[in-house]
């Protein structure tokens, strides 16, 4: 099968950045990076422990734009060109879900390992473990 659009969720860690490096030298398709912004009265956000205010939502909102274009500059470095997406959501879910609304081949993410009691959890990390165990699409995880 021919790859025509690879989808790399970036959430600002190490592993994310090396999982995008990854896809610019491997891919010679549409790649699109996304960040997703969780809502900040989710337990994924630190709403979950601060109250949510207009200004965090904000700066939220700042830092998605920030590493959306941080990967778009990273990509022209390379000589190549990607597309960009920021939603709002749980980001498990909505990387799923823009898996199938956009019609993506692929997804190419870093993996987060802790202190968690499932193995798998330890292994890649909890959006991580859901993006693989649900995408209908080959899912590289980057550790």
């Amino acid at each position: 099968m021919t790859l025509t659009h690879v989808l790399v969720p970036l959430d600002g860690s190490p592993l994310a950045d090396e999982a995008l490096t990854y896809a610019l030298e491997t891919f010679d398709c549409r790649i699109t990076v996304l960040n997703v912004v969780a809502p900040l009265d989710t337990g994924m956000s630190e709403g979950g422990v601060l109250e949510p205010d207009a200004d965090r939502q904000a700066a939220a909102d700042e830092r998605a734009t920030k590493l959306v274009d941080r990967a778009s500059q990273q990509a022209s470095e390379a000589g190549q060109q990607v597309e960009t997406a920021v939603e709002t959501g749980d980001p498990a879910e909505t990387i799923l879900d823009y898996v199938e609304e956009v019609d993506v081949d692929q997804v190419v993410m870093g993996g987060h390992g802790g202190t968690r009691n499932e193995i798998a959890r330890r292994l890649l990390g909890t959006v991580a473990t859901a993006v693989v165990s649900e995408a209908p699409v080959t899912v590289t995880v980057v550790r």
